[in-house]
């Protein structure tokens, strides 16, 4: 088992999958939503990854089932829970100090248009922001936290936190698990082996309309945020 090397090993998912498995990575994913400094963590590769490994996850935390589809199964309910779970830390971290994070300071690990952009995205897309903020790095970090913030209903919120997670889980880690066997049966091509290769992939695709933004979108205005009055409302 390798140790820490690098800065580069912190956005490897087979870094976490060999330092601590089934634990770990329950703790990245909770940590990814539920601790703001956890939006530079790997939750998309991740679990794409761990759904190639996931018999030999289970196996090696609980003891194989027998079945592949049920360790799967397994790890796709557990990695939803921990998902669910930062996911309610953080609104409710967004519903107790929110407000005073848009005076806080920028930092390596805090940058305050990452908050007003997950507020843009939660004031265009509603109750559905919860859901669709799953599956975008950095956007599902800070969208439960400005949830708590504008005071979201805390059944409306923890519906939609529920169907998220449940549809990013399952749908990521039955992806990896799956492609994983069809590649090897249908084409001869083991992805374990292409790993470097299989979490370009990843990046590019769930970052690109970041990319996009970034690059062909025009520039934010954040000042219309200088004295704006978060979280005093009532919760909505």
């Amino acid at each position: 088992m390798e140790g820490f090397n690098s800065w580069k090993d912190l956005l490897n998912p087979e870094f976490y999958i060999n330092m601590g498995g089934f634990w770990l990575i329950l703790f990245i994913i909770f940590a990814e939503t539920g601790l703001f400094v956890g939006f530079f963590l790997p939750g998309d590769s991740l679990l794409f990854v761990s759904g190639i490994y996931a018999v030999d996850i289970i196996s090696k935390t609980f003891g194989s089932t027998g079945s592949d589809f049920l360790d799967t199964t397994i790890l796709a309910s557990s990695i939803a829970f921990a998902a669910i779970i930062g996911n309610q830390v953080g609104y409710w971290f967004g519903h107790k100090t929110g407000p005073a994070l848009y005076k806080r300071q920028d930092s390596f690990l805090f940058k305050k248009k990452y908050l007003y952009q997950a507020h843009d995205f939660f004031e265009k897309n509603g109750a559905l922001a919860i859901i669709m903020a799953r599956f975008l790095p950095v956007v599902r970090t800070f969208t439960p936290i400005v949830a708590g913030i504008v005071r979201m209903n805390k059944k409306e919120f923890l519906r939609d936190n529920i169907i998220g997670a449940v549809l990013w889980s399952f749908l990521l880690i039955f992806a990896g698990h799956y492609l994983d066997k069809l590649f090897m049966d249908q084409f001869g091509i083991d992805l374990k082996k292409k790993l470097e290769l299989i979490i370009i992939v990843i990046v590019l695709v769930t970052t690109l309309p970041v990319i996009i933004k970034f690059l062909f979108g025009k520039k934010e205005d954040f000042s219309k945020y200088e004295n704006h009055d978060f979280g005093d409302g009532e919760e909505k």
